[in-house]
């Protein structure tokens, strides 16, 4: 439906108002500003990166603005969209689009289509919320009382089939914003997953939902929904969520704490097959392992245990990454893992190679033997100062 600006003065008034918005008034006064931005400005939020739908040719659209507001230009040719960065603010602009599927799983078929044709192919009736720049306002049917509600009902029932990834999606949002499932959704999600239906679409596109959803604040919560789907995803996830507690709280900021969470939930998981399963998803490499290595973590955990030098603890999680120590802490090295993480990692020495060439050591493998003798010594407290950690490198390269 599409209301006139006086059934909805307060909500145009308020999308006009955003400090996003206010620049698009003059550029593109019939744009529409769709989704997220409307469904969090009506729940109280002030978002400042909108999603503007364009009646029209978006990237032109997209042209004009990035040259009035003396921003950058993105253009995703594939898609027909693009994107512009100005004033501290992201505007993603599409054309208004209808879409058909071929079959389950598929990518779409699109054509231009009008505000509600692309109310209606969205996920949830919360998201099909548009307002236009000159007062005007689309919804879904029911979006405005779902909205009250604070509940997600998709908007037709073959649309879990139709995109298979809006199964992550309802679960991604039911978690991160509290919102319940509307009954008969709920059947139709529970249906499709145990219908396959995650396995019509690409392993990508699975992958891209999933790693959003590990990096939501509610993750854990996600998580453990998508583990009682029972291998729905290619691998069975086996959630402990006072493990993955334990682990977060020892894992410092520089860490990940998307990764760290997905591999807690796949230590049953032998490393080969979740190597692959992991490259399918699209996982980058760096990525991927570190995820393979937290799910083995069980005998670094071992090592630590057993560590009780700071040497020994620093040889215990030598070239392991932080999320594997922190998962290494959580399944019993607490303490020494804490150690690592926050005293021991930081420690350098106030020697390098060259002090060692300077004072006759051949280049070589010797420099490195007498490096890491020092800075061991340097970690149990036996070389505190420069001079030390010299001469305790020198005694070692020596012959």
């Amino acid at each position: 439906m599409i209301a006139p600006m006086a059934s909805f003065p307060d909500l145009a008034r308020r999308v006009r108002a955003l400090p996003a918005a206010a620049p698009l008034a003059d550029v593109l006064p019939h744009a529409w500003i769709v989704g997220g931005a409307v469904r969090d400005l009506l729940l109280g939020g002030a978002p400042a990166d909108l999603d503007v739908v364009i009646e029209g040719d978006a990237v032109e659209a997209a042209g004009r603005l990035c040259a009035a507001l003396d921003g950058s230009l993105t253009v995703h040719d594939r898609f027909g969209t693009a994107t512009v960065e100005a004033a501290g603010h992201v505007y993603d602009l599409a054309t208004a689009r209808a879409e058909t599927y071929a079959r389950p799983g598929a990518l779409p078929e699109v054509r231009p289509g009008t505000i509600a044709e692309d109310l209606a192919r969205r996920d949830f009736t919360v998201n099909a919320i548009a307002v236009a720049l000159d007062g005007r306002v689309a919804a879904a049917p029911c979006a405005f009382e779902d909205l009250d509600a604070r509940v997600l009902r998709v908007l037709h029932e073959r649309s879990f089939l139709d995109d298979p990834t809006r199964l992550l999606r309802l679960v991604r949002y039911a978690t991160r914003m509290r919102f319940a499932v509307e009954r008969s959704t709920t059947a139709l999600a529970d249906a499709a997953v145990a219908d396959g239906a995650l396995a019509t679409v690409t392993p990508t596109r699975v992958g891209s939902e999933l790693r959003l959803l590990l990096r939501e604040p509610s993750a854990l919560d996600a998580l453990a929904w998508v583990g009682s789907w029972e291998g729905a995803l290619g691998v069975s996830l086996a959630v402990d969520a006072p493990l993955a507690e334990r682990a977060l709280a020892l894992l410092p900021d520089d860490g990940r704490a998307d990764l760290l969470l997905l591999a807690s939930a796949c230590r049953s998981v032998a490393g080969a097959r979740l190597s692959a399963w992991l490259d399918a998803l699209g996982f980058c490499a760096r990525d991927r392992d570190t995820v393979v290595a937290c799910a083995q973590a069980k005998g670094i955990e071992g090592r630590l245990s057993r560590a009780s030098r700071p040497s020994e603890i620093a040889a215990a999680v030598r070239g392991a990454p932080l999320e594997v120590v922190a998962l290494a802490g959580a399944l019993g090295a607490a303490g020494v893992a804490r150690a690592w993480i926050e005293e021991l990692r930081h420690v350098r020495l106030d020697i390098d190679g060259a002090d060692l060439l300077a004072a006759g050591v051949p280049q070589g493998e010797r420099i490195g033997r007498g490096l890491a003798a020092a800075l061991r010594a340097r970690l149990d407290g036996e070389a505190p100062d420069r001079d030390a950690q010299l001469a305790v490198a020198l005694a070692t390269c020596v012959p």
